[in-house]
Order: C-alpha cells, then sequence, then structure tokens
C-alpha cells in the first residue's frame, strides 16, 4: 500500500478484553478511514501472545499499517504480564477482572497500616491502611490491581516470581512488540529497557504515584515480601529495586524508538512514532473530548464511571480510585466489574433476545413493582466485595412476572453505576454531563431509563469505537508537536430526558446495604 497524498494518517488501537481493535484515522479530523477487529480468548489469565496475534489480524483487515505516521495503543488496564531476562513472558497475563489476589490486597492494607498512628489519620488498623494507601498512590488495593497479582505470584508462584526481569501492563506490551521487540536467545539483549508507557495506566498499578510522576519500589518490594512481614527484606527491597518497569511518557511525548516497519510506517519517511498510549478509560475520555465537569459512564464488560480533574482526587476509603488521565490531569474512576453482562445473564434467564429483553422492560413500572436486582454476579470490585454474589428481593406472587424481572435486570445495572458516579461527585469533583456509551448503551431500555435513575438527562454520543478514537486522537498529537491535543468532533446522537424515581435507588441502596 502506497502512502496517502491527500491527508496524514495515524491509527489508533484498542487491546480490550474481549478483542483488538485498530482504527486507521485522519490526523487532521479524527475522520475514520479504515478500520479491523480480531478476538481475544475469553477467561480471566491469558497468553499475550494472544493479543498480539489479535493485533495482526486486526491491522490486516484494516488494511494494513504501512501508510501510518503515528500508533498509540489504549489498553485494558490493571493486567499483570510478566517477562525475564530474555524478555519471555513467565506466565499468564492475570487480568483486572481476575479476583483471585482479594486475599493479597487485604494483607496489602493491613500490611500498610501496622505502623504507629500519624496525626490525622484513622485508628483502625484497616482503614489506615487503606487511607496510606490512597496517599501514597491515588487508590488502595483491590484485586483488580496489578500489584496484588504480583503479591498473589510471590506468595503461590515463587519459582516464577524469582524469574522476573521486569513488569508490565497489557498496553505497554503490545506497544513494545510494535516497536519490533521480543523473546531473544540467551545472552542476547531483550531491550526490556524499551518499554515505555504513560500516567494513566501506570496510574492503575498500586506502585505508581501519578501526583508526584514517581515508581514506589518500596510498595513493589512489599508485595514480593511473601510472609506476613510488613517491612521488605534487604534481599527483596533489592530484588524490587532491579526490576525493569516501562519509563512513563509524558502524553504529548513520542517514544524513543518507532515501529517496526514490517508492522507499521513501512512507507513513511522516517517511520512511524509511537505515541505513549495509555488506560483504556483514559483513552476514552480522551476520544469523548472530556472535560472539567464531564462524566463518562462506560457499559461495557465492567462498568466504569469516569470524570475528569485538573488535581488529583484522594478518597480516604478506596472507593473511588485516583487514576490519571491521558492529558496530564487525573481521572477519578469507580469501577464495576460487574456491567452490560447483566443484560446478557437477563437474556438468558427470559429467553429473550435484546429487542425481547427490552420490550419487557420497558412494560414494567418504575421499581420493577418491588422486585430489586443487586448484581454482583462475579463478585465486585465497588463497592469491594469479591466474594459477593448476585441477589434479587421483594418478589411476591403478585409481582412475578417477567416484565418486572427484565426491569429490575435493567434498574439493578444502572443503579451500580449510580453507586459509582455519587462516589465520585462525594469527593467534590462537579457533574454537569453525563456520556452514556459501550455496548450496554445500545439498549433501548437502558437509554430510556438512564435519566430516571441516574437523576439528571443523559448525552449519548454516536456509538463509536472511543477507546480506538482516543488513541488515534492521541497519535495526531504527538505528530503534531503541539502542547494541546487536536479538536476532534464528537457527535452528540440525542439526550435522554425523563422524570427522576429516586426511590428506585432508595430501594436498591438499602437491597445492597
Amino acid at each position: 500500500m502506497t502512502q496517502s497524498t491527500e491527508r496524514t494518517l495515524v491509527a489508533g488501537v484498542d487491546t480490550s478484553t474481549q478483542s483488538c481493535k485498530v482504527r486507521v484515522t485522519d490526523a487532521a479530523t479524527g475522520e475514520l478511514v479504515r478500520f479491523g477487529q480480531a478476538k481475544h480468548p475469553d477467561g480471566t489469565t491469558i497468553n499475550p501472545e494472544c493479543w498480539w496475534t489479535a493485533f495482526q489480524e486486526a491491522a490486516a483487515q484494516a488494511g494494513g499499517l504501512d501508510d501510518v505516521q503515528a500508533i498509540a495503543v489504549g489498553g485494558q488496564q490493571h493486567g499483570m504480564v510478566l517477562l525475564d531476562q530474555q524478555g519471555n513472558i513467565i506466565r499468564d497475563a492475570m487480568l483486572w477482572n481476575d479476583t483471585s489476589s482479594a486475599p493479597q490486597a487485604a494483607e496489602l492494607i493491613e500490611k500498610m497500616g501496622w505502623a504507629p498512628t500519624a496525626d490525622g489519620e484513622p485508628d483502625d488498623v484497616l482503614a489506615r491502611g487503606r487511607f496510606r494507601w490512597v496517599q501514597a498512590v491515588g487508590s488502595s488495593p483491590v484485586a483488580s490491581y496489578t500489584l496484588t497479582k504480583v503479591a498473589w505470584v510471590a506468595q503461590h508462584e515463587p519459582e516464577n516470581a524469582a524469574r522476573i526481569a521486569a513488569i508490565c501492563l497489557p498496553h505497554d506490551w503490545l506497544s513494545w512488540r510494535i516497536a519490533g521487540y521480543g523473546p531473544v536467545a540467551e545472552g542476547e539483549d531483550a531491550h526490556l529497557d524499551a518499554l515505555f508507557t504513560d500516567r494513566s495506566d501506570a496510574s492503575g498499578t498500586s506502585y505508581y504515584d501519578a501526583a508526584n510522576n514517581q515508581y514506589r519500589r518500596d510498595l513493589i518490594a512489599m508485595a514480593l515480601q511473601s510472609d506476613a512481614t510488613g517491612t521488605p527484606s534487604d534481599a527483596t527491597t533489592e530484588i524490587a529495586n532491579s526490576l525493569t518497569l516501562p519509563t512513563v511518557l509524558q502524553p504529548n511525548q513520542a517514544a524513543p524508538v518507532k515501529a517496526d516497519p514490517n508492522i507499521a510506517g513501512r512507507n513513511v519517511p522516517g517511520g512511524c512514532l509511537i505515541a505513549p498510549g495509555g488506560g483504556d478509560n483514559a483513552m476514552a475520555a480522551l476520544g469523548l473530548g472530556m472535560t472539567e465537569g464531564d462524566v463518562s459512564i462506560s457499559l461495557g464488560t465492567s462498568g466504569v464511571a469516569a470524570a475528569v480533574s485538573a488535581t488529583p482526587v484522594y478518597d480516604p476509603t478506596g472507593a473511588v480510585s485516583g487514576f490519571a488521565d491521558c492529558t496530564g490531569h487525573f481521572l477519578p474512576l469507580a469501577c464495576t466489574i460487574n456491567g452490560s453482562r447483566i443484560l446478557d445473564a437477563a437474556r438468558m434467564i427470559l429467553d429473550v433476545d435484546y429487542e425481547g429483553l427490552n420490550t419487557l422492560a420497558l412494560a414494567s413500572k418504575p421499581g420493577a413493582c418491588g422486585i430489586t436486582l443487586v448484581p454482583y454476579f462475579d463478585g465486585e470490585r465497588t463497592p469491594n466485595r469479591p466474594d459477593a454474589t448476585a441477589t434479587l428481593s421483594g418478589m411476591t406472587l403478585q409481582n412475578m412476572h417477567r416484565e418486572n424481572f427484565a426491569r429490575a435486570f435493567v434498574e439493578g445495572m444502572l443503579c451500580s453505576q449510580r453507586d459509582c458516579m455519587e462516589l465520585i461527585r462525594s469527593l467534590g469533583s462537579p457533574i454537569d454531563r453525563i456520556l452514556l456509551i459501550g455496548g450496554g448503551a445500545k439498549s433501548t431500555a437502558v437509554r430510556t431509563l438512564a435519566p430516571s435513575i441516574l437523576g439528571m438527562d443523559v448525552n449519548m454520543p454516536a456509538t463509536d469505537e472511543y477507546v480506538a478514537i482516543g488513541a488515534a486522537r492521541q497519535a495526531a498529537w504527538v505528530l503534531s508537536g503541539e502542547q494541546q491535543a487536536p479538536r476532534w468532533d464528537v457527535r452528540i446522537e440525542s439526550t435522554q430526558t425523563g422524570k427522576s424515581h429516586p426511590a428506585v435507588y432508595e430501594a436498591y441502596a438499602a437491597a445492597r446495604g
């Protein structure tokens, strides 16, 4: 394929839980030029090579990347990729939705709280531990975060822990592969020092302080200390200090390496630049052009409420994560493990398709005639209840109708996102506009009921791949050399309005406790 003479092209990659998407984009306008997609395997632990294969398939579907001048990767957050000295993958990556490290998360909180209480700190050990974690890195550990998975490996697979030479995240690893790096033979240099990341994804590890732009290797040492002591040994500290961690690039800073021309930029003079990339939620915010006062609610595999803040946000309870965004600001975020899959569960139980579920749900009344779903099917992250299960309550012989069950599932999903939104609001982040995105937002019932549950009008951006758009926008930003990201139009398809029904959320809050 020859380089376009009419426009400059960039590529945005979304390596998500379910698939890899490649969006070749006009750098000036954000217009879609070509697109490709390939599926990832199901599961909570995945061989990263599957991501590489899917990326290659998606790039080929998108017509190749020979004419692309810059590329960026947005990726699922928190996944733990461990590499040995030769760049080999030590074990399958534990993904964000792997909750097996919940005990290690609790241990890390307790260890942090052991030291004597200082002025202004809670007296309770666990509350004090959460408080100190939030002060250190913006968030308190939960099973989703990378550091808890490192601790799990140290305790359960010490032979693998002993081989760790580098720790990186899914988007870091894929960017490194796009630059042409990978496993090498014994004695050769794998160029682990070429790994790079950005503030947004690094801030979801529990060992990076985004407010001060620094890794906390002492916290990695704490995680690698497999016994119950709170203070890492000298040996564990030395190991943590020797690990290669990806260089954290600034939002508009090009990586010091370019894409392998066999992968991208073959026909581009000087080669294809690689942008820092970022975590999927931060990339979606960039793709949506979010500013202060905006909150996005994304209904995908997980459910995510995220807002933009000019300053760090600290939640001493640890419920809201004080992540960074992709622009130099911050992205206070609350995430549920259970997102649009709640609708899939309803379809399975009721034996209907999506349209049938919509019809049933909209035929019921607000509050589903008294039935309330608390949708913690796979445990939950917000609130932090990794061992929880879903519950249906309020059932009587009079309300046992399919329409009410359908309504309860839709309302339960929206109420769980209202929980997230209210937590963010409670920390002082203004919420003036709601942007509802993700696969679950395609549901007519979800769109119709959202204003009544969320308590305000809801804006519906046109259905699109906002993580990939954000990645492409970042690539265009790096290519431009400007201080600000290019302005790309985001089309709001509709604004949903409706009467608020606070009693529905109140019943939900009572049911979940």
